[in-house]
């Protein structure tokens, strides 16, 4: 990806870290924390520079893994998606950096027939994680 614009077009909608707080209930430090964990990701992007994470990362929280979907719950209206984790720990293993990892969740890999962060939302995470590793 050579300019924002090209990474604006290709993931759409984008969360600041306190958005992401807000969805989840949570204090933009424990975002900063999933971040460092490599639960989420993201990349500073606009004018100033602000950390963003992709929309798609969250999910109504009864889809967090959403192989095994739980019952919707007020308590819980969005979480992170359990499978990015350790897709992110494959790309990074695979030394991705952030933007490219976002880059590679968002562009459709033709094995997948979507996009990656497509197939992780609906459950096909050893699919996905078959592609990244083989990415070595």
């Amino acid at each position: 990806m050579s300019s924002t614009s090209d990474l604006d077009l290709l993931v759409g909608s984008w969360l600041t870290v306190p958005d992401v707080a807000q969805m989840l209930g949570v204090d933009a430090g424990k975002v900063r924390r999933l971040l460092q964990e490599r639960r989420l990701v993201a990349v500073r992007r606009g004018t100033p520079p602000v950390l963003s994470v992709p929309a798609a990362c969250l999910v109504p929280g009864h889809l967090a893994n959403p192989a095994a979907p739980d019952v919707p719950s007020e308590d819980r209206p969005w979480a992170v998606l359990a499978s990015l984790q350790g897709t992110l720990t494959v790309l990074d293993d695979d030394g991705f950096s952030d933007e490219e990892a976002i880059v590679w969740l968002f562009t459709e890999e033709e094995s997948l027939g979507v996009a990656p962060i497509v197939a992780l939302r609906a459950g096909r995470k050893t699919e996905v994680r078959r592609v990244a590793q083989a990415l070595l």
